[in-house]
């Protein structure tokens, strides 16, 4: 049996980050009293997440569930603290799922660790491979508010990293940039 750390509902879910632009290294953090579960994972793991979970609250809009998920984060929710020290990494994120609870009315959140074992080569596509069973797992059950929250963090979090190139969209360095587009040369003046 997996060691599933299960949050329902957390005092604080974040997205956050430890270092500096361009050597950031993203977490998942849940918080409930002194406990607390930080996953490592990658920058466009938090993306997709995010923006999943906001498609999910805006389809949940738009049904019968008007009254209980909010257009917007609500203000007292809002929340720019750094992550809880000390960090200590659980495991690193590998297959994440999101789902409605409609029951509880909780935006659900599992996320399994990565495993080589089961990685699938473009060969292995058509068969049918049995996953391992995960020794550990983070499950996360919110308010539709508090997946708002989450929503808003998560983009101020992978924004305020290094800043996009005008020309091809690639993440600048401090020290400069070889814009694949200006194929790695600076324009001159006349």
């Amino acid at each position: 049996m997996p060691i599933v750390h299960s949050f329902d509902p957390p005092e604080r879910f974040v997205a956050g980050t430890v270092g500096a632009p361009g050597e950031r290294t993203f977490f998942l953090q849940a918080r409930d009293g002194v406990r607390v579960i930080s996953v490592a994972l990658e920058k466009q793991q938090v993306v997709a997440l995010a923006e999943r979970m906001d498609q999910l609250l805006d389809e949940l809009m738009q049904a019968d569930t008007r009254d209980v998920v909010p257009a917007v984060a609500p203000v007292d929710l809002e929340d720019s603290a750094p992550l809880e020290q000390p960090i200590e990494e659980e495991f690193r994120a590998g297959t994440m799922t999101l789902s409605w609870d409609p029951d509880d009315e909780r935006i659900v959140v599992e996320v399994f660790p990565f495993s080589e074992a089961a990685v699938v080569s473009p060969d292995q596509v058509d068969e049918d491979v049995e996953e391992p069973e995960p020794d550990e797992l983070l499950v996360v059950r919110m308010p539709a508010s508090v997946a708002r929250a989450f929503v808003e963090r998560a983009g101020k979090v992978v924004d305020a990293g290094r800043p996009s190139c005008p020309f091809c969209g690639n993440a600048m360095d401090p020290e400069g940039h070889l814009c694949v587009r200006a194929n790695g040369f600076k324009r001159r003046d006349p």
